[in-house]
């Protein structure tokens, strides 16, 4: 199946749509989720294109894990998180709902999460707990 690059996270990658950016190099890019399923959700995509996991070349997977790594850190430190939910959803039969690969960090339980992409988040509050991460990760 031929990648879609008209999804929104394509569009945000092309600078079409904004986000609330945490952090970006030139293989990856951080932001906000829109619609949290906790405060300080926040997104880490790779810039290669690639619907799911098993479309992406293993050095993107092993480059962009790493900044898995290093926006969880930052959100531990920021939102004196004491868990963190890791999820990468592949296919829109596992949940998936925008056809680019993207890694999921909510400061929250498993058992306290909202519902995944139902409700729009307050976006003032959005953009202070990126600042918060952001400082974290200078």
């Amino acid at each position: 199946m031929a990648y879609d690059d008209q999804n929104i996270f394509a569009k945000i990658l092309r600078g079409e749509i904004p986000c609330t950016k945490v952090y970006e190099d030139d293989k990856t890019l951080a932001f906000m989720d829109i619609m949290p399923q906790a405060d300080g959700h926040t997104l880490v995509i790779p810039k290669e294109p690639a619907e799911t996991l098993m479309d992406l070349s293993a050095d993107s997977a092993a480059y962009t894990i790493n900044i898995v790594q290093k926006v969880g850190s930052a959100i531990k430190k920021a939102l004196g998180a004491e868990g963190i939910v890791l999820m990468q959803l592949n296919g829109s039969k596992a949940g998936q709902t925008v056809p680019h690969i993207h890694f999921h960090l909510i400061p929250s339980s498993i058992h306290e999460l909202g519902k995944h992409a139902t409700q729009m988040g307050d976006q003032e509050k959005i953009r202070q707990l990126a600042e918060k991460i952001c400082a974290e990760l200078v």
